[in-house]
Parts: structure tokens; sequence; C-alpha cells
């Protein structure tokens, strides 16, 4: 439920645990199959600034990068020139690296080219799986898989289309991020919670 209070009763997944930025990424968003095309993009922007780093840092920086990103609108992203690019390399509230700033804007294009063809980002991406999120079981982290046939499945086809930071480690780590897969352990109070979301 929206704003329950979590109590030790609830057992969440070991890497949220500890830090409250985490815990309330992983109690809200986290696995929530998510089908609006502004979060897929800011989602798939985040990871793809993520390569690299751990996820918590990005989450530190989230704010910022929504005030530095137009609040993720793809439309405006796009038509960014080099005076913006110039001003996100000035960020020193960012990620700034030439390469996935780059990435940034020319995804943005991308994004709006996918939403063209296939009426919305959401419809493309969800194809990939009939609109139904895959619910995996695992009972240890250590099952987790940092990838899969899918996500190389799904890689392959963005980045032919033109997307870039867009890897199957990347691309899995938004899979799990926006609910397309349930990577909750079984014994973590969220993994039913999204399966009612």
């Amino acid at each position: 439920m929206p704003g329950e209070i979590i109590t030790s009763k609830n057992q969440r997944c070991a890497w949220a645990s500890g830090d409250p930025l985490y815990e309330k990424y992983h109690d809200t968003e986290w696995g929530k199959p998510l089908k609006d095309d502004d979060m897929l993009f800011e989602f798939l922007i985040l990871e793809g600034f993520q390569a690299g780093l751990s996820w918590i840092t990005i989450l530190k920086k989230r704010e910022n990068f929504r005030k530095a990103f137009s609040n993720f609108n793809a439309r405006k992203i796009a038509k960014y020139g080099q005076k913006d690019f110039d001003r996100l390399m000035q960020d020193a509230g960012i990620i700034r690296n030439r390469q996935k700033i780059t990435a940034a804007i020319s995804n943005a294009q991308v994004f709006l080219d996918v939403q063209n063809e296939f009426g919305s980002f959401s419809d493309y991406f969800w194809n990939f799986t009939n609109g139904k999120p895959i619910v995996n079981k695992w009972k240890e982290m250590g099952q987790i898989p940092a990838k899969t046939k899918l996500a190389e499945t799904i890689s392959k086809d963005m980045k032919s289309r033109g997307f870039k930071f867009v890897g199957p480690t990347i691309i899995y780590a938004h899979m799990q991020a926006t609910g397309m897969v349930n990577d909750h352990l079984v014994s973590c109070f969220r993994h039913a919670e999204c399966l009612e979301d």
C-alpha cells in the first residue's frame, strides 16, 4: 500500500537495506510495472549514466539530473545544442561524461522516433514480453543474473535503432527497475506487491 510504514516484519532485498534513499527507491519504485513513457525515458537516461558506477550514486544525483535535463522531457532534450551540452559539462551536480551526455541527447531523438513509429515507447518496450512482466522466483541474490537473452535481444534492437549506452546489462537493469521483470527475492515483501501493481 502506498505510504505504508515498513515494519521489521517486512523483509526487503538485501541490496536495498541500510540506506534510506535505497530503501525508499526499493519500496516504492524498483520492480513496479511502469508503462508511462516519461518515466521509462527517465530510467533509460539514468541507467545510461549509471554505467560503470553504483546505482546509489545516480539516486543521490537524481534531482540534479532532473533539473539539468529539463525534467527528462524528451522533446526538449532532443533539441539540445552546443550551448546545452556545454552547460551540462559544467554541471557538477550530474555525471559529467562527454559520451554519456551526448548519448542522452541522441537517445532523446531516437526515443521520439520510436514513439512516432509505435505510438508510444511503452508499446515498443513492453511488446518484447507481450505486455506482461516476467516474474522470477529467486531465493538468493546470487541467483539474479546481470543480463539475460531477452535483454540481449532488446539491446540489439535498440542499438539498431540508434540508441547508445543500451548494452544488455544496462537494459536488464532497466527491465528490473521498470518492472518488466520482477527480480525481488520471494522473501521480499515487494515481490508480491509488484504482482498486484
